[in-house]
């Protein structure tokens, strides 16, 4: 029976990730986009029993230290910079205490801004009606293959728009919707992929996320754009959508790389 989670709490700290967290180029390794709706959570619930009540998540910024497997986790959050108006965060995520993940999350203090609100990008074209997509038959893997995608438009080699969503929930019992949205953002560098992933490599090696509203689920759209350089880096560029519309940006810094044997 497959699992509807993609985490499960072992302890205040601890979680064990389920097969749905499956990578795409290696069957054994962890998606980083679960794990970093996980640190969302674990940074958001430790803030809330820590930090000035009510702050909102303004960045959330990932360094992927290294192989990603799927074992217990441990995540441990810590208040930096504390504030009655805004607080910095940095969480670890350890794997048989080895440190493989880091993040550092800027939470900012609400206000009523409406009145000079302004300047995001257009509202995207609804998700109801629109075609799905299916992406496994571009990456496999059981993370990719628990999302479904619905593109606008037809995705092009460094270019697509679409939306996504999860009937998989991030952590078993547990629900945090800006959490949960974080979860599928990693997915951005797959949806417009420039080259054949069975011919390159182009994981990222970071995260960064910037929200100028906080998004709202079930659907995550990626208005995504895909530059490799000349010199084996890349850059993964994302507008941020809920149904409402532009809820922030996300970037990706790439190693591009021609995998062994490959013509």
């Amino acid at each position: 029976m497959d699992s509807r989670f993609y985490f499960e709490r072992l302890g205040d700290a601890a979680y064990r990730p389920t097969i749905e967290t499956q990578g795409a180029w290696d069957p054994d390794e962890l998606h980083f986009s679960p794990l970093g709706g996980l640190f969302a959570h674990a940074v958001r619930r430790y803030a809330a029993a820590h930090g000035t009540p009510g702050l909102q998540l303004a960045r959330a910024s990932y360094d992927i230290l290294g192989k990603l497997s799927r074992e217990d986790y441990e995540v441990d959050v810590q208040l930096v910079r504390p504030g009655r108006t805004i607080e910095l965060y940095e969480a670890v995520a350890r794997v048989g205490g080895r440190t493989v993940a880091r993040a550092r999350t800027w939470m900012l203090q609400p206000g009523p801004t409406g009145e000079v609100a302004g300047g995001a990008p257009a509202v995207l074209p609804h998700p109801d009606g629109l075609a799905a997509w299916p992406m496994s038959g571009v990456w496999p893997g059981r993370y990719v293959g628990s999302l479904e995608v619905r593109p606008i438009g037809e995705p092009q080699p460094g270019r697509a728009t679409a939306w996504l969503r999860s009937p998989v929930d991030l952590l078993e019992g547990e629900h945090d919707p800006v959490a949960s949205f974080i979860a599928l953002v990693d997915t951005a560098n797959g949806i417009a992929a420039r080259q054949r992933p069975t011919e390159w490599m182009f994981p990222n090696v970071d995260l960064t996320i910037h929200l100028h509203r906080e998004p709202a689920g079930p659907w995550v759209g990626l208005d995504t754009s895909v530059v490799f350089g000349s010199t084996g880096l890349g850059l993964t560029a994302t507008v941020l959508h809920d149904e409402a519309g532009a809820v922030g940006v996300a970037h990706q810094a790439l190693t591009v790389r021609r995998i062994s044997g490959a013509k």
